[in-house]
């Protein structure tokens, strides 16, 4: 049996080399995009090497985009066993890096929640219920160690927010779903070279998507609701 994945925003970056490796390891991948040009060229760029791939239009922003792509895949492939949260967005400003709490428009932060919390939010109701026809799924949020309240720090305030209610959404999806073989793990992949990132970033993507990877396909002995960096639990 082949089994399913969904990756949300994986037309590029990090959610694109999770894409990849999950097709070396003979997984069907199916590429989420909002642009459905760009998923197709993406899922291109690994078919192209003899894998399992194929795209669909995904905004993790409309209802109405997430029932449509859910249904496609489940109409396609008759499945879904990995969902993969990967969508994000980075809009904190002005500064960056160094923005304050202080100058955060309630714009950005509605925005950037949107996306970042209630889209994987969404996309995790949309999902499941596809999972629990076969008692099977894994579930990875790709979280960062922005959102870590043991660490927490000054600088995009709206970005670290998201990222802790996420690691939340984590916890309590794995609760409700700890009597079933549905995983659910939050992820901090690491500071990668991407859009997102930056050409200063420390790692490279093969890195960064090695530990989504690793909790995209876990054994029925693993974990459920932790908070992993290099396949280790890190802090909440």
């Amino acid at each position: 049996m082949t089994r399913v994945a969904l990756i949300s925003g994986a037309n590029r970056g990090i959610g694109l080399e999770i894409a990849r490796q999950l097709a070396r390891k003979g997984v069907a991948v199916v590429i989420g995009a909002r642009d459905l040009d760009k998923g197709r060229a993406a899922a291109q760029s690994i078919a192209s090497e003899g894998y399992l791939v194929d795209c669909v239009r995904l905004d993790i922003t409309d209802s109405a985009s997430i029932s449509a792509a859910v249904d496609d895949v489940d109409l396609r492939h008759g499945r879904i066993d990995v969902l993969v949260n990967n969508a994000a967005i980075l809009i904190d400003g002005p500064g960056g890096f160094k923005s304050s709490l202080f100058e955060l428009d309630p714009d950005t932060a509605r925005q950037t929640f949107e996306t970042n919390v209630l889209g994987p939010l969404r996309l995790t109701q949309a999902v499941v219920p596809v999972m629990q026809r076969h008692n099977y799924g894994r579930i990875v949020n790709l979280s960062s160690g922005a959102g870590q309240l043991s660490d927490m720090r000054s600088g995009f305030p709206a970005y670290r927010m998201s990222k802790t209610a996420l690691n939340a959404l984590t916890r309590i999806t794995a609760a409700e779903l700890a009597s079933t073989n549905i995983k659910v793990n939050a992820v901090c992949p690491g500071w990668v070279r991407t859009d997102m990132g930056g050409l200063e970033a420390e790692r490279p993507v093969e890195i960064g998507a090695e530990t989504p990877v690793w909790l995209a396909t876990l054994p029925e002995n693993g974990p459920t609701g932790g908070f992993f960096r290099d396949q280790r639990a890190i802090p909440w």
